[in-house]
């Protein structure tokens, strides 16, 4: 009996090692795939046959697997806020959001199932796969996801009722699709069908509003943002008598964006810098080169967190990797707890606007402009930001008793040697892509395979059987980024068929006729943006409205991304939930009251560069 259990718990514990290698696979063969075309086209002048569409769909798939895993892991991208509530309301709402957030996955597997068997004849194929298959791994993705989120109700004993109220839920989003799939199979529209269709649609038109209204508080108690904003796409969608493979089609459609691939690799990226001691080497480089200056282990902090959030996309790890080492670099040396604390939580985000950023690859993708435009956009600006904090640095360590280094001039040689390979890292990636020798896609590629072969060949830090562990790290990271982008697409949707981008640029050139008050207005609306939303989520969900309002009031679009992307960067500062608030509370063992003091000064000064940044629109223009 106790062995048949046992083999029974085995079985998951298979699974889930089946889905961490698989996701593996699938990175790694995108990275590999990507630098062969390199190689192929830079040497032989040829290249890899229908490795477009191979890279495109294996993205795709890695998306899937990563949002399983994420699933699984309870790591989806939420509010970082949950207001407090006591036991038995707690274990009654986490219920209910678990439900909620399988019901509506469901559906998308729903529309994800019948995309597929619209969208593609029997004979496309990608390769030898035929390309309906991708539709059909989206369904099953999305089923798995719906399922985890039902697994992870407790008492076991009634998930299976759990499941059919989600079933239920999902079939009524969905009772178009069904009852147009059964009028197809039978060749014929039965009146039964056709009046349960009719009266469904009408129950969902009435409680669209509603359940959109619902779905937004329960994200304050801990519904994955995906499902949030997906959900509320889905029910518009419906609502506005739209087909709901729409859903499943956006989500494709940007999915096998070609640039799309860049966003895996080079979070995996960071995540090899991350794990390994990497992290260690530039601080003790960086303190031989600068730490005998006034202030010199500010300037350490501020530059090497802006180091890894270029390569981790600002989304706290470079907190959680880094936190604890600079924190106590910075106690040794005589700063208080209170300043240390600051400094490191207003510098986990400083980095985001230079290359190769994360944030700034998604907005080129959703603005539809240049990435490499962006990147070059985003130099001076970041420079700013950069030098702000460590201008509040030195401001707010005034006073301080903090013993100076003497210059280590006889051991900087040894400390540049070792972090030599990490401070090559971006130059080479930044120059081979504006080189024009490799693109987006292929620098990322070469930025993990670079990381990878140094931080485990080269430094030693990590052995082969660490890649799987420090892979699957990343896919969470990846994974609940890439879910959003695909389900949030509808939304993006359903904003531009119904013209209120439009509307509102008509609207807002009538009612406001000052371009600087237009500026000031979109940096209070973003900032408010940046206090619930993550930067992806706010990216996919704002970009779409503001584009067009650019064009109105005259302000250039890379301006307008560097605009956006500095905002939202003070946004994960910005009280009551700034994500960075709530790592470095964790981070640091601090109350959430006293890291929101700790970080005021930092953040008013970061303002007042974001402030600098949007009325002088030649930083963000002149290195174009």
């Amino acid at each position: 009996m106790n062995t048949e259990a046992a083999g029974k718990n085995k079985i998951p514990g298979y699974v889930f090692r089946l889905e961490d290698i698989l996701v593996n696979l699938v990175v790694l063969s995108v990275a590999f795939l990507l630098c062969f075309e390199i190689i192929a086209r830079n040497f032989f002048q040829t290249g890899i046959r229908n490795s477009t569409a191979y890279i495109q769909h294996l993205v795709l798939v890695a998306t899937f697997l990563a949002g399983a895993i994420t699933s699984r892991q309870k790591k989806h991208l939420t509010l970082a806020a949950r207001l407090p509530v006591r036991e038995p309301a707690a274990t009654i709402l986490t219920t209910v959001v678990r439900i909620t957030s399988s019901a509506f996955t469901l559906t998308f597997a729903f529309s994800s199932f019948s995309f597929a068997r619209q969208a593609f004849s029997a004979g496309e194929k990608v390769g030898f796969i035929p390309r309906r298959f991708f539709g059909l791994l989206m369904a099953l993705g999305f089923v798995v996801m719906a399922a985890r989120f039902i697994t992870a109700i407790e008492p076991k004993r009634k998930r299976w009722l759990w499941f059919l109220i989600a079933l239920a839920g999902a079939m009524l989003l969905s009772s178009g699709l069904i009852s147009g799939a059964i009028s197809e199979w039978l060749d014929r529209d039965p009146g039964i069908i056709h009046s349960i269709s009719a009266l469904s649609r009408e129950i969902l038109d009435w409680l669209a509003g509603p359940l959109i209204i619902i779905l937004i508080i329960l994200a304050f108690f801990g519904m994955p943002v995906f499902v949030v904003l997906g959900g509320s796409g889905l029910l518009l969608v419906a609502r506005a008598g739209l087909p709901l493979e729409i859903v499943a089609n956006q989500a494709y459609t940007i999915l096998t964006d070609y640039s799309i691939a860049a966003i895996p690799l080079f979070a995996a990226a960071g995540f090899f810098l991350s794990e390994s001691r990497a992290g260690v080497r530039l601080v003790e480089f960086f303190q031989d080169a600068v730490g005998w200056m006034p202030g010199g282990l500010t300037i350490v902090s501020v530059l090497v967190c802006a180091f890894f959030t270029t390569f981790t996309g600002g989304s706290g790890i470079t907190l959680i990797a880094l936190g604890g080492l600079l924190l106590q670099v910075l106690m040794r040396a005589g700063y208080n707890k209170k300043f240390s604390v600051g400094l490191l939580t207003s510098s986990g985000s400083v980095g985001l606007l230079f290359p190769p950023s994360l944030p700034i690859i998604i907005y080129g993708v959703t603005a539809g402009i240049s990435i490499k435009d962006m990147f070059r956009g985003g130099i001076i600006p970041g420079a700013i930001l950069v030098t702000a904090t460590i201008i509040a640095a030195f401001v707010f360590s005034a006073g301080q008793k903090v013993e100076r280094q003497p210059f280590r001039w006889k051991k900087l040689p040894g400390s540049f040697k070792k972090a030599l390979g990490e401070i090559l890292l971006p130059l080479v990636i930044i120059g081979l892509y504006f080189g024009g020798i490799t693109n987006l896609q292929e620098s990322a590629a070469v930025a993990l395979v670079y990381a990878f072969l140094l931080e485990t060949f080269v430094h030693r830090d990590l052995k082969i059987k660490d890649i799987p562990r420090v892979m699957t790290s990343c896919v969470t990271v990846f994974g609940g980024v890439l879910v959003i982008l695909a389900v949030v697409n509808s939304l993006s949707y359903y904003i531009i068929d119904t013209q209120f981008p439009q509307r509102l640029s008509e609207w807002l050139g009538t009612a406001i006729s000052s371009r600087y008050l237009f500026l000031l207005l979109l940096n209070l609306a973003l900032l408010v943006v940046g206090c619930f939303l993550d930067i992806y989520s706010a990216i996919l969900v704002v970009v779409p409205l503001i584009v067009p309002l650019a064009g109105v009031f005259n302000i250039h679009p890379v301006h307008l991304g560097v605009i956006f992307l500095a905002n939202l960067e003070l946004g994960y500062l910005t009280p009551p939930v700034g994500l960075n608030l709530f790592l470095a509370s964790y981070r640091f063992n601090e109350p959430m009251g006293r890291v929101y003091k700790d970080v005021l000064g930092f953040m008013l000064l970061r303002l007042a560069a974001v402030l600098l940044i949007t009325y002088l629109p030649f930083l963000a223009t002149a290195l174009l």
